[in-house]
């Protein structure tokens, strides 16, 4: 008997459906365990990323908190000795060159230059410490060793800070004024005096010297572009 439209396609339906379910039951069979390893390897690794990340975080706190106590010993003038080896040991690269600037600082404000100055060259070398940080511990070694080192030096030293636009400038540019001064290339120290005067992104108190500076220099102080600080003289 003939089958009609109607049946005809309920019969291709029901065929291509267990067609479908016996190539599921086979790629089940052949692939299933696999499909499986995949799955829960995924979620695993999908665990260890939620844990990694909770952990990071705790650790990052601990480590906040450790500093803090580091600092409200630095605040005695004191060392925490094992608060520093622990960050040192264990701190990323921000907290670790933090704890490595505190014992640097406390070292230099006891008059202890000799001691600073090797933490801060270690900081300047170390490749993992954070840029900003890096010019921080370059701006306070040469300021530590400022007595000591040949005016050329210094300029050299600080004159890719030593600009206006650095975050650094005011700080910077007063040593590197200060060694012109000692070459004396007074025309070149008033310049970079006057536009330390008026960079407003300078700190008021470094802007306030730098203002008298320049006035002593017969550079008074006007508004217009900070100079850099290898400036030509005239």
């Amino acid at each position: 008997m003939a089958l009609t439209p109607q049946q005809n396609d309920a019969l291709l339906r029901e065929i291509d459906d267990a067609v479908r379910q016996d190539d599921l039951l086979s790629f089940w069979r052949k692939y299933g365990v696999a499909v499986a390893i995949v799955v829960v390897l995924g979620l695993a690794a999908f665990g260890g990323w939620l844990y990694w990340q909770h952990h990071q975080t705790s650790k990052a706190e601990a480590q906040g908190e450790q500093f803090a106590r580091l600092l409200t010993g630095a605040q005695r003038a004191t060392l925490d000795e094992d608060v520093y080896k622990g960050i040192v040991a264990d701190g990323s690269p921000a907290y670790r060159t933090q704890a490595e600037m505190v014992k640097a600082a406390l070292a230099a404000g006891r008059d202890e230059g000799k001691e600073a100055l090797p933490v801060y060259d270690a900081i300047i070398a170390d490749a993992e410490a954070p840029g900003p940080m890096k010019d921080a511990a370059l701006v306070r070694r040469t300021a530590t060793a400022f007595d000591e080192m040949k005016p050329e030096d210094v300029i050299t030293a600080l004159k890719p800070l030593a600009v206006a636009g650095n975050p650094w400038f005011g700080s910077a540019g007063e040593l590197t004024a200060i060694a012109h001064l000692k070459l004396n290339q007074r025309d070149q120290a008033g310049k970079l005096f006057n536009g330390i005067a008026n960079d407003l992104a300078v700190p008021e108190s470094i802007r306030l010297r730098a203002g008298q500076m320049a006035s002593m220099l017969g550079s008074p102080t006007q508004a217009g572009a900070a100079p850099s600080a290898d400036a030509p003289a005239r």
